[in-house]
């Protein structure tokens, strides 16, 4: 048999009609399949390769970290270089208030990880979080999420999770006494790229202070430069209790983390000890890839270059199948007349060597979120392959 049957037959699928592209290679904004043939990827792995495939400083770090050690020792025993390394790293680009990370696997469990903390260090047991949101599909972090028609089929979830409307004010009505925290995404990545009115979410902020609720914001999807600065919190003018942070964290490895104040952190360490572990979290190979990842994003100067491409992508995707473009960055939603025309567009960018997708909670819009290393070049070419796409389809 062959790899796409054995994938087939013994990889666990999620849907009932895989792509089943087989990728040999990936490098800068492209992937390759078995046929040589190349993709321009307007995904990015959903925002993680944020400086592209396989860039030879984080392959470098890969290798030098599995020269010297993979595994040692379960979480938070052993002083771990490239863990501590990339957290101080992290902490040194954060506000003075967050530089206290735990690393975890994925970002699911750095939101189960902000629920926990929540929980544990306000004795509170509410948890506020949005309708059409997405915090990844762990039983607690399926529980946050906004939309009945995924978490369904898995009830009962956890108990007093509370979701109002992104944006309303019923929601920051709803923060009380009795909230743990309040979990929202800085820019709404699966409802289609919803972003906050500032002073909604500024707002926000103050009812969380007033009441002694945590403000924890996710920034999996939309951190890391995407949006056009290295946080998308920073657009609002705000600095959250609990940051959550995965994607693009590990340049490519599996990461996610939250990070906090050193004083709430420590809320882990008594009451029970050892209030939350996890064996692979923070791997060393990881950090190593992550910490690389990072350092090229600071040096080479590729969160400043973001504002100018998606000025040119919104200027060229103009056409009258495209009904609007919204956009925070890198991070795009190109709404079209339904979820039937987007599987359509997708598919026809297959062809033409475009690699894309759509969002979980608007299947109306393909999106678009490429390595934030992709060229004016690429944009045009992707453009231009996308109107061809809609021409095609129009006739």
């Amino acid at each position: 048999m062959n790899n796409r049957q054995l994938f087939q037959q013994h990889v666990a699928q999620t849907s009932p009609a895989p792509l089943a592209i087989e990728i040999v290679k990936a490098t800068g904004n492209f992937l390759y399949d078995t046929d040589g043939k190349s993709y321009l990827d307007l995904i990015g792995g959903i925002s993680v390769c944020n400086i592209g495939h396989s860039h030879p400083a984080v392959v470098a770090a890969i290798q030098q970290q599995a020269a010297k050690y993979l595994h040692v020792m379960v979480y938070g025993e052993l002083v771990q270089s490239p863990q501590v390394q990339y957290a101080a790293l992290l902490a040194a680009h954060l506000p003075a208030s967050l530089n206290c990370v735990y690393f975890t696997n994925s970002g699911s469990e750095a939101a189960d990880g902000a629920m926990k903390l929540a929980r544990r260090a306000t004795g509170r047991t509410d948890i506020i979080a949005c309708n059409n949101s997405y915090h990844g599909h762990t039983m607690g972090a399926l529980s946050i999420m906004g939309d009945e028609y995924w978490r369904s089929a898995f009830r009962p979830l956890l108990p007093s999770i509370w979701h109002y409307d992104f944006n309303s004010d019923a929601l920051i009505e709803a923060v009380n006494d009795q909230t743990a925290c309040v979990i929202v995404e800085t820019i709404q990545g699966e409802a289609g790229v919803k972003e906050p009115r500032q002073r909604w979410l500024q707002q926000l902020r103050e009812k969380c202070n007033a009441t002694g609720a945590l403000l924890v914001l996710d920034e999996i999807q939309c951190g890391f430069g995407r949006t056009g600065a290295l946080w998308g919190f920073t657009h609002y003018n705000i600095v959250p209790d609990i940051i959550l942070l995965g994607k693009a964290l590990g340049g490519g490895m599996p990461m996610g983390a939250f990070i906090a104040s050193h004083e709430l952190m420590s809320v882990f360490t008594h009451n029970p000890v050892l209030g939350h572990i996890t064996t692979f979290g923070g791997h060393p190979v990881c950090c190593a890839a992550g910490m690389a990842a990072f350092q090229v994003l600071l040096q080479e100067g590729i969160v400043a270059g973001v504002p100018a491409k998606e000025a040119l992508f919104r200027e060229h995707l103009v056409h009258p199948a495209i009904k609007a473009v919204r956009s925070k960055g890198l991070l795009m939603a190109v709404e079209m007349e339904s979820a039937i025309v987007v599987q359509q567009v997708i598919a026809a960018c297959l062809v033409e060597g475009f690699f894309s997708d759509w969002f979980l909670f608007e299947p109306g819009c393909l999106r678009i979120a490429p390595p934030l290393t992709i060229t004016h070049e690429e944009i045009l070419t992707a453009c231009a392959g996308i109107l061809r796409v809609l021409a095609g389809l129009q006739r």
